[in-house]
């Protein structure tokens, strides 16, 4: 419900992995999107969202989002360059170079995208918490400050707002 929770899957599931990519990538230039309740919910959001992003380089990528599909899978984010692709799939960075090098790195923290999304650590969210009260005790800005923290929720504004105008949005 928009007065309990704020919004649909973007809001409530899709926002930290959204950040990350706004981390990774920066904001996009444009987006183009559909958003829609599914039959699988009855809720006043939405629980399937779907864009195509393009960032001022002229990347394109694409985004999906959604409550509908079978528990269990982890949120993925793909990165594909000149050199070679980044996965961050759940706990784990895997990256493919066009030399074959491979790298990979694991984190061992449970994640909350599986069957159980519930099942997350805390640990991340009291690092930011613990940063916050820190840059408040030594008079310094926090590592994440609130212009920072709102670029997430300009993404999500321009997918909603493309998706219900099916016009595109600049960001």
């Amino acid at each position: 419900m928009r007065a309990r929770d704020g919004g649909g899957v973007l809001l409530t599931q899709a926002i930290h992995t959204l950040d990350l990519l706004v981390s990774l990538a920066g904001l996009p230039e444009e987006v183009k999107a559909y958003a829609t309740t599914s039959r699988v919910h009855r809720m006043e959001t939405e629980d399937l969202a779907m864009a195509a992003i393009r960032f001022s380089s002229g990347a394109i990528g694409t985004v999906s989002a959604t409550t509908c599909a079978y528990p269990g899978y982890p949120d993925e984010i793909d990165i594909i360059g000149t050199r070679g692709m980044a996965r961050l799939g759940g706990q784990r960075l895997a990256v493919s170079l066009h030399d074959g090098a491979e790298l990979s790195f694991e984190d061992e923290a449970a994640g909350g995208a599986g069957a159980d999304p519930m099942a997350f650590p805390h640990c991340h969210h009291r690092a930011v918490l613990a940063d916050f009260l820190d840059a408040v005790d030594g008079d310094r800005e926090p590592r994440v400050n609130g212009r920072e923290a709102l670029k997430v929720h300009r993404l999500i504004a321009a997918v909603l707002g493309a998706a219900e105008s099916g016009m595109p949005q600049r960001l």
